[in-house]
């Protein structure tokens, strides 16, 4: 009689190093849960490197294993590689979550996440432990890089180190079939954070629920109120109240710019907007970014939420206690950056009581750090993908891989929507929104982040780089560290960041639109083509023919005078032809001599090729904005209505020279649009007519430069209407235009493109290309 012999299967251990986002995503339970399910043993930490785990058991368990954590990853988890190597199995019985070594390394964690269905049910159920608590999160949600103190993903690197766990939350913690296993960022009403409210001097008026019910009470009597965020103070007001948002807009000195707000369950979205389902799947993101939509006609909400414009910036909420304030009041809130003008955002209690208890009636503070400081994101759609407009909560951290090592390298971006950058070894991190430089606060806040960033990865600076203005702040700084500095010309670190978005290695024609940069020849460039080598080297093929601009930075404030630069330009300084043109009634008798004898002279007069100055003299032109308003403004008012032009529009083209570099001369576009003017032509449909010259101009462009890949960036492509036009010539024409999607087309996406320009750069402060 044969006896068949049952045989054990060999016992191996693998050691997987899993890289991506996967820290701060519950990846850690996921694991562990799946190991149990595969009868492995082993462990699994966080470390600096990725997610490293330790599997035993047979081999066809491990192959198992391996497959699943791709197909079976967690939905907020990005695994970009697993690597697998055999080590000598330990006769481990039991599968087990460790805590991984604090070494420093490329932050891997996931973004702050807006509160999970099952988290937003807990703080509406009244039988709920966590009823009401405002900082209820679990592995799916909450907290993430705005309380990260340090590396790998662990409670003990975050600000929530000072509030260990109760009973009840630690069994939670443990408990591997829990949603709150591991959660790192869990908290309860007997052991997290609580809520203080103040009045605007600080002092302390109520806590816990009371606070909570108290700053309800505040928003519904239309008062201003300051908010402890994510990732800073926020200001929040009734949306739908003229005299509240008035009020918001005198005490923090901001006239005109656009508000975001704040959007409550129900029908309110319908009610507010014209919205697609990519932009809607965008603004019910975990992410929970601001996003542009359309605005509808008879929106219930105060005037001065945007005025003049069509577009609203709408976002949800973007934790428990955002939301816990919209159910409460069941009204739209604004809610805006926490700052005065020109300052960086509020990050902490005493902060918030010397800079916005001017602003505000009311501080609603909590006593949980944060560590990094975030705006909100704001996103588009725009030539059908998701457009970053503002990098900050939801988005960071911003990880951009690199085909190729170098020294480790701070890059400081320009002076406006500053943000730095650091690259690593085979990657840059790309850092949050600051804002513009033109307080010693903001660049404090500056400096401060890119030391912090450089921290927490746990290395040290080996070059700067920088924008090759000598007179941005953010160039002092840089010269100031005592590390070597590289300057690189902004169009070209503009162009190289969409390059490196996208991974792009081969040479590549970038057309580089903006509203101002120093160019290599001293003047102000923003109507740039560039050639752009593998190896970082970069020609200036052509620009827009140039133009005075009366007053300097007078004249990108006000659009009147790039209108007056344009013409002055057009007409060759015929004295007779400006004082019969448009320009003439949008200046005083005082001003107008002075300003022709500065543009006949040169003097306080720079040239430009911008596209930008050229959007603000057809807005002076249309009427559609003649003096100071926001950064951009005059743009926005263009491409608006541009695309409420009810037909399809014609121009003359813009012919390019044969000079090295080529000139595209604007001149009979601009003859047209005079003429359309003094015609009646509407402004719709002059606004039309140079949207549809620049996608021409853009093909003509590429044609000469003879490279299939355009590269679109800069600020102008944040218009996209202006990005559409042009991307559909282009492909029609048989071209692959690239944009950038994850990283702003603005200045906030400089520091991406200076840090890879400048690992290449043999020596400091060497000559770039250009002319």
């Amino acid at each position: 009689m044969n006896t068949a012999t049952t045989r054990t299967p060999a016992r191996e251990r693998w050691r997987l190093v899993v890289t991506g986002r996967v820290q701060g995503v519950g990846f850690r339970p996921f694991v562990a849960a799946l190991a149990r399910r595969l009868s492995l043993a082993g462990t699994v930490g966080n470390t600096p490197a990725g997610v490293v785990i330790e599997a035993e058991g047979d081999a066809a368990s491990l192959d198992a294993f391996r497959t699943a954590l791709v197909q079976e990853a967690p939905v907020a988890a990005r695994i970009d590689g697993i690597s697998v190597s055999p080590v000598i199995p330990t006769g481990a019985a039991s599968f087990r979550v460790t805590a991984g070594p604090n070494r420093g390394g490329a932050p891997a964690l996931a973004p702050d996440r807006a509160p999970c269905p099952d988290c937003l049910a807990e703080i509406r159920d009244p039988t709920a432990r966590r009823y009401r608590y405002p900082f209820t999160a679990c592995t799916a949600c909450g907290p993430r890089w705005s309380i990260a103190t340090g590396l790998p993903w662990d409670r003990a690197s975050t600000t929530l180190h000072d509030f260990p766990l109760c009973p009840a939350c630690r069994a939670e913690f443990e408990n591997p079939v829990d949603r709150r296993f591991h959660a790192e960022a869990m908290a309860c009403p007997d052991c997290g954070p609580r809520l203080v409210l103040r009045a605007p001097d600080g002092t302390e008026q109520a806590t816990g629920d009371a606070a909570l019910d108290a700053a309800v009470a505040a928003l519904r009597a239309g008062h201003i109120l300051a908010l402890k965020g994510p990732g800073g103070f926020q200001l929040l007001a009734d949306a739908t109240r003229e005299e509240a948002v008035a009020r918001l807009r005198a005490r923090k000195q901001r006239p005109e710019k656009p508000l975001a707000v704040l959007l409550p369950d129900g029908d309110w979205l319908g009610r507010l907007a014209h919205i697609s389902d990519a932009e809607r799947a965008l603004l019910d993101s975990p992410e929970a970014p601001i996003v542009l939509v359309g605005r509808k006609i008879g929106a219930p909400l105060a005037g001065h939420i945007a005025p003049g414009l069509n577009r609203l910036g709408l976002m949800r909420a973007a934790t428990p206690l955002h939301q816990l304030l919209l159910d409460a009041l069941g009204t739209p809130l604004v809610c805006t950056s926490g700052n005065r003008s020109g300052e960086p955002l509020c990050v902490d209690g005493e902060e918030a009581v010397a800079r916005l208890g001017v602003i505000a009636d009311a501080i609603l503070d909590h006593d949980r750090p944060i560590a990094r400081p975030l705006d909100d994101s704001v996103f588009q759609i725009a030539a059908g993908q998701p457009q970053c407009l503002r990098l900050g909560r939801g988005a960071m951290p911003l990880r951009i891989p690199l085909s190729l090592p170098g020294p480790v390298t701070l890059a400081l971006g320009g002076h406006l929507k500053s943000a730095p950058a650091l690259a690593l070894n085979r990657e840059v991190v790309v850092g949050a929104h600051v804002g513009d430089l033109d307080s010693d606060a903001a660049l404090r806040r500056l400096d401060s982040e890119a030391r912090a960033l450089a921290g927490l990865c746990g290395v040290q600076i080996e070059r700067i780089a920088c924008d090759r203005h000598p007179d941005y702040a953010s160039t002092t700084l840089a010269e100031g560290t005592g590390v070597p500095v590289f300057p690189v010309q902004h169009h070209h670190a503009h162009a190289v960041a969409c390059l490196a978005e996208h991974g792009v290695q081969n040479p590549v024609l970038a057309l580089v639109w903006d509203g101002a940069g120093l160019g290599t020849d001293g003047a102000l460039w923003g109507g740039e083509c560039l050639t752009v080598d593998a190896d970082g080297g970069w020609q200036r093929l052509g620009h827009l023919r140039p133009f005075r601009l009366p007053g300097g930075e007078a004249a990108i404030r006000e659009p009147r005078r790039a209108l007056l630069g344009l013409l002055h330009a057009h007409f060759a300084g015929d004295t007779a032809a400006l004082a019969a043109s448009p320009a003439r009634a949008l200046f005083d008798d005082a001003e107008w001599p002075a300003l022709l004898r500065a543009l006949d002279r040169g003097v306080n007069a720079p040239w430009t090729s911008s596209v930008g100055r050229l959007f603000d003299a057809v807005a002076a032109l249309t009427g559609l904005r003649t003096g100071a308003g926001f950064e951009g403004q005059a743009a926005m008012l263009v491409q608006q209505a541009a695309e409420a032009s009810p037909r399809a529009a014609d121009a003359p083209d813009l012919v390019l020279d044969n000079a090295m570099p080529w000139q595209a001369d604007w001149g009979p576009l601009i003859a047209a649009l005079l003429a359309a003017q003094a015609a009646g032509a509407t402004p719709e449909a002059i606004a039309a007519r140079l949207h549809v010259a620049l996608a021409r101009f853009a093909v003509a462009a590429a044609r000469v430069g003879g490279r299939e890949t355009v590269a679109l960036t800069g600020g102008c492509f944040q218009n996209r209407h202006l990005l559409q036009c042009c991307v559909a010539a282009l492909r029609d024409a048989g071209f692959r235009p690239l944009w950038p999607q994850a990283v702003p087309p603005n200045d906030g996406g400089l520091a991406l493109g200076q840090a890879v320009v400048a690992r290449r750069a043999a020596h400091p402060a060497r000559p770039e290309g250009g002319d």
